[in-house]
């Protein structure tokens, strides 16, 4: 058993832990942020946490109705004083594995050599470069990831960008969806896994994965790790914007994943019958059947109990993680040593 899947499967664990960490943050952290007078958010990231920010800011702006966007690490360090006039009266966010990214840290620092932006941090190392340079430091270390490639690391700052905005928006529903999604983790995992490994399997050399609002920042992340643990091209785009120039690259080598929205059925059942043409090999995911013909896809996954849209995010990424193992596997590839990667980037 190799280290990577073996946090792949303790991550509904670490995300109880998580849970409770930020509950117990609620009402310190609406405070926090209530305190600065802020106009927008910004998050910061790099690689992984990067894919995250992406998200993050969608779900700021969509529940919290804050302006929210997200920056790469890389180019705010190297273009800080050409954005900083951007970032007036914003909140920053840097959700991190390791808190010690050198761009990640140097952009920051960088930033606030000029006049203080406050500045939120989440960790999943104690006492790291990012905490201890916070204004409101939240360290996850249950969730650190030892392998290179992030699986658990990332489901856990994904949920915990999500928790932060339902705080700040009010919203219970999510909170409690959050939970009921953590309690379903376990048997989930077992019951799709199986089947998850039985699709995959053949020679595919092209990932495509599908997905629109939140989930898409969470999409592009999984791309990353098919990228990185099974040396396989894989790409990230909305549902139906595949069609304008993307689908080219879609044949029979190709694994597609999809994760369906709840509304548009008919145009996503039109997407799939175009996939499915093509000779790609599709995984839909949805929290409840679609309703869609059989024939157009060849493995359907669903969540125990319907849940909020974007907390589906958290079984939705664990198919890319098992399709990334189980190609790895299959290709003699040591998921825990990717070549030319390190855990984190040292400038």
């Amino acid at each position: 058993m190799s280290l990577t899947y073996r946090e792949v499967k303790e991550q509904y664990k670490a995300l109880q832990q998580t849970y409770n960490y930020l509950l117990a943050k609620r009402t310190e952290f609406t405070a926090f942020v209530q305190a600065q007078a802020i106009t927008s958010v910004t998050f910061v990231g790099a690689g992984s946490s990067y894919c995250l920010s992406e998200a993050a800011a969608f779900s700021f702006r969509l529940r919290a109705g804050l302006p929210s966007m997200s920056l790469a690490a890389g180019d705010l360090m190297l273009h800080a004083d050409r954005y900083r006039p951007m970032l007036e009266g914003t909140l920053i966010i840097a959700p991190s594995r390791s808190g010690s990214t050198s761009e990640v840290v140097e952009a920051l620092r960088l930033l606030q050599s000029d006049h203080r932006i406050p500045l939120l941090t989440i960790s999943c190392v104690t006492d790291s470069p990012l905490s201890k340079s916070a204004d409101f430091p939240l360290e996850l270390p249950w969730a650190f990831d030892h392998s290179v490639c992030q699986t658990r690391t990332v489901t856990n700052l994904y949920a915990a960008n999500l928790l932060l905005a339902a705080f700040l928006a009010g919203d219970e529903n999510l909170i409690i969806d959050m939970q009921e999604a953590i309690h379903q983790g376990q048997a989930y995992m077992e019951r799709v896994e199986d089947s998850i490994r039985r699709v995959s399997d053949f020679n595919w050399t092209n990932a495509v994965l599908l997905a629109d609002g939140e989930l898409q920042g969470l999409a592009a992340e999984g791309a990353i790790a098919l990228t990185e643990i099974a040396k396989t091209q894989a790409h990230a785009y909305h549902l139906l914007d595949v069609r304008h120039g993307p689908m080219v690259t879609v044949g029979s080598d190709t694994l597609v994943i999809a994760a369906l929205s709840d509304s548009g059925i008919e145009h996503q059942r039109n997407l799939l019958r175009d996939i499915k043409e093509r000779g790609a090999t599709i995984i839909t995911f949805a929290d409840r059947a679609k309703g869609i013909s059989q024939e157009l896809f060849d493995l359907e996954i669903t969540t125990d109990r319907p849940l909020d849209t974007a907390v589906r995010g958290i079984p939705f990424i664990f198919i890319s993680q098992i399709a990334a193992l189980a190609n790895a596997e299959r290709h003699g590839i040591n998921p825990d040593q990717p070549d030319g990667l390190v855990a984190w980037v040292k400038l």
